[in-house]
């Protein structure tokens, strides 16, 4: 036991070292502690009708805030829509029924007015139901010419082999991005980053000069090879590997497995939505690619539908609206059959 006199002295020493030392006695009450009961209560329940106050005014906010996303959703949608839908139905039109419509605006432009393009004569309408459904436009685009379906075949055997190329590239090129990660690896990869955000007609003067001293011009692999290595493939797929655990690698390794199984075995597996995804997305892509055809292809048999449809006459519009019509399909149905996985792959793949 201390003595009162080496009590006072602790006292003093922990006063003057910390400034902390409160007696329990001589402490002041603090102001709720001062409350009595019924105070207490009445407090209590003023703190829950504040509490439960911002609660509902967060409510309203977040319900307001989602209608106002939904109808921003629903518009943009609408608007995305109207263009398909005007074209899938003015292609059962027949071509007299067009130019009664839209007539007025095809003869405002630049290529039929005497003076350049001008004010439209007329207010044009704009017909949504065919006053009557005709199919003509279909015969002849399918039946009477073979120009589309040329084409079609054209733009099948650029697209198709561009985009099993390019995914096994892509799926071997991530793997070794992702498995090691090295000084190197991380320059020649922001190097690929860089070649992704150039635009391709950057790049298209170049692969014209290449594609000239390697005597493929005007042959499709003057496409296919340059597509085959694009880099935004491996970019996407390489942030969606690195999210593998390493935990499952390191395990595969302690069984035996080689790189080769843990690429096959496990890396495919795990990134099935991001290569599914990424396939729709470069099909519809270079599905639609204009300007590599049109440099790179001077031979008008071996150019694709997507170029076609640029210069079909525009005396018969209701061909041109068939065209358009079946231009669609394939990419409509692809997007339709693989939906789910280009929103899983997307969003797992850390690509804001």
């Amino acid at each position: 036991m201390y003595s009162d006199k080496e009590i006072e002295r602790r006292k003093a020493a922990t006063l003057a070292r910390r400034y902390i030392y409160t007696s329990i006695a001589d402490r002041e009450l603090s102001f709720f502690e001062k409350m009595s009961d019924s105070e207490k209560e009445e407090f209590y329940a003023k703190a829950r009708g504040k509490g439960s106050g911002r609660a509902r005014a967060r409510d309203v906010r977040d319900r307001v805030s989602m209608v106002l996303g939904v109808l921003i959703a629903v518009l943009v949608s609408i608007m995305a829509i109207i263009p398909i839908f005007y074209t899938f139905l003015n292609s059962f039109m027949s071509s007299r029924e067009i130019a009664d419509n839209y007539g007025v605006i095809f003869q405002s432009l630049s290529g039929h007015a005497s003076d350049g393009a001008t004010y439209l004569a007329k207010t044009p309408r704009m017909q949504v139901i065919p006053q009557q459904v005709s199919i003509e436009q279909y015969k002849n685009l399918l039946l009477m010419s073979p120009t589309y379906l040329l084409k079609f075949w054209n733009s099948i055997f650029l697209v198709v082999p561009i985009v099993i190329g390019q995914m096994a590239v892509s799926c071997l090129a991530s793997y070794s991005f992702a498995r090691y990660r090295r000084k190197r690896r991380e320059v020649l990869f922001f190097s690929y980053i860089i070649l992704m955000l150039m635009p391709f007609q950057v790049t298209l003067v170049p692969n014209y000069m290449i594609s000239e001293k390697l005597g493929i011009l005007n042959t499709p692999w003057a496409i296919i090879l340059p597509g085959i290595f694009s880099t935004f493939a491996i970019f996407l797929l390489t942030k969606y590997m690195r999210q593998i655990p390493i935990a499952y690698i390191e395990a595969a390794k302690l069984d035996g497995a080689t790189e080769w199984q843990i690429f096959t075995k496990i890396a495919l597996p795990t990134c099935k939505s991001a290569i599914f995804a990424l396939t729709i997305l470069l099909f519809i892509d270079y599905w639609n690619m204009v300007e590599q055809p049109i440099v790179l292809l001077t031979d008008i048999n071996k150019q694709p539908l997507s170029v076609f449809l640029s210069q079909i006459n525009e005396a018969e519009i209701g061909i041109a609206f068939a065209a358009s019509a079946l231009y669609m399909i394939p990419p409509l149905l692809i997007f339709l059959w693989g939906e789910e996985y280009l929103v899983e792959g997307i969003s797992r793949s850390g690509v804001k």
